[in-house]
């Protein structure tokens, strides 16, 4: 029988894996504060529930499903992406594109951004998310595209 040291152990193993993954997907979701809170609350609800999170199929998905529910409570506006230093960064980033990818879907948001920001695949995405590839799939093309329109970016076909 395991004890509680061999618990503590196995799920801080376990958070370790799991930690980076889920605040990227809620950060992508949320925002960095509501992302950083969801994170927290699943972690939490994990440890809680230890003995029977341990044993899923997919604890990450799960996880993922009671951060949604969790910062669904908090009934603030998700700021989803900071705003763009003015003057003096180094860095350039499309002016418009925060309010971009504020218009997109939770998913479509999630998608794109887990895809093409953090280099995840989209099997990977589905399997957080809890969805089929070909899903995440239609939600990234439909980010893309209402991306694409919203920043007037044309492609030539």
């Amino acid at each position: 029988m395991a004890g509680p040291e061999d618990d503590r152990t196995a799920f801080i193993a376990f958070a370790r894996e799991v930690e980076p993954r889920l605040s990227f997907a809620f950060s992508a979701a949320y925002g960095p504060e509501l992302g950083r809170d969801a994170t927290a609350e699943s972690l939490a609800y994990a440890w809680e529930f230890w003995d029977r999170v341990r044993e899923m199929d997919n604890p990450a998905g799960y996880l993922y499903r009671v951060g949604q529910t969790r910062v669904k409570r908090y009934h603030r506006k998700a700021v989803v992406a900071p705003p763009i230093p003015s003057e003096g960064s180094e860095v350039w980033v499309e002016p418009g594109l925060p309010a971009a990818l504020a218009g997109l879907s939770e998913q479509q948001r999630t998608a794109v951004v887990l895809i093409h920001a953090f280099d995840w695949t989209q099997q990977e995405v589905a399997e957080l998310l809890g969805l089929g590839r070909t899903t995440v799939q239609k939600h990234l093309e439909r980010g893309l595209e209402k991306l694409q329109t919203a920043l007037e970016v044309r492609t030539d076909a």
